[in-house]
């Protein structure tokens, strides 16, 4: 079993930077963990609200998970929405 790659989102917060390295990740893996650092949010709320942007940018193949303030991104084989 191979890991699982990990991204940190900083104070530039979700930018198309951000995305497309989040979507480069997905070319060869299907699943991906972000840490969201202090300084991109502020609640969990506001980390909700970035995964769902993360997931609308990313399509409709995506899904995420949050617990604490780390995302857990999955990309599955058909649409989900």
């Amino acid at each position: 079993m191979k890991p699982i790659r990990q991204l940190q989102m900083g104070k530039a917060g979700l930018s198309d930077a951000f995305v497309e390295q989040v979507r480069s990740v997905f070319e060869n893996e299907g699943m991906v963990k972000i840490s969201i650092l202090k300084s991109a949010c502020r609640d969990k709320g506001e980390a909700k609200k970035i995964g769902e942007d993360l997931v609308d940018a990313l399509g409709s193949k995506y899904g995420f998970k949050l617990v604490g303030y780390v995302l857990t991104v999955i990309k599955f084989r058909k649409d989900q929405r």
